[in-house]
């Protein structure tokens, strides 16, 4: 009776295991320091955020290198008087260091002005977006935990024609966001 009781708890967790396993493989913590140089990506590759910016997005450190706990981009900013759509990340903190230019973010029911220097965190659960007010800009994009956001900029980088709203509000919602509005105006 025991051995039966034995193999059967064994064969239950067999699932467990190689579920574990195939969580460990997809997501191996960085164990040694690494170095992304300037106006390079982790990866070599540089998304555009087409449709929705034109904004490219280089990732720094990768949602791989850390179990997914973090992702951390350097977004270039291409577009005057764009930004992304009102939304919401229902998982993720959201953290901005804005390095050249300057934005307009609104977080919840408040605004706030933007320039070199400033950072500005954004809670999971606030509905919130930026707008772009100089000719270029750039800033340091920090996503807790990283989500699917590597995701959401590979299907962005690929589009070959603007989405419909429909398209955009899909793409979002497949990768844990909400769209909850329009782009921000500039003033």
């Amino acid at each position: 009776m025991r051995r039966r009781t034995l193999i059967s708890s064994a064969l239950a967790m067999l699932p467990v295991s190689l579920f574990a396993k195939v969580k460990h493989d997809a997501f191996i913590r960085a164990n040694k320091g690494f170095k992304v140089n300037a106006g390079e990506a982790r990866f070599g590759t540089h998304y555009k955020m087409k449709g929705v910016t034109l904004n490219t997005l280089d990732i720094k450190i990768s949602g791989k290198d850390t179990e997914n706990d973090l992702a951390v981009f350097e977004q270039t900013g291409l577009t005057p008087k764009g930004g992304p759509p009102l939304h919401i990340h229902p998982h993720q903190d959201e953290w901005f260091y804005v390095i050249e230019g300057e934005y307009i973010f609104q977080v919840g029911d408040d605004t706030y002005q933007m320039k070199a220097g400033d950072t500005i965190f954004l809670p999971r659960n606030v509905k919130h977006a930026f707008v772009q007010l100089t000719e270029k800009g750039r800033m340091i994009v920090s996503y807790l935990p990283a989500g699917k956001m590597e995701s959401f900029f590979e299907v962005t980088d690929k589009w070959t024609t603007p989405p419909s709203k429909e398209e955009i509000t899909r793409v979002f919602a497949e990768h844990d966001m909400i769209v909850a509005g329009p782009p921000l105006k500039a003033e």
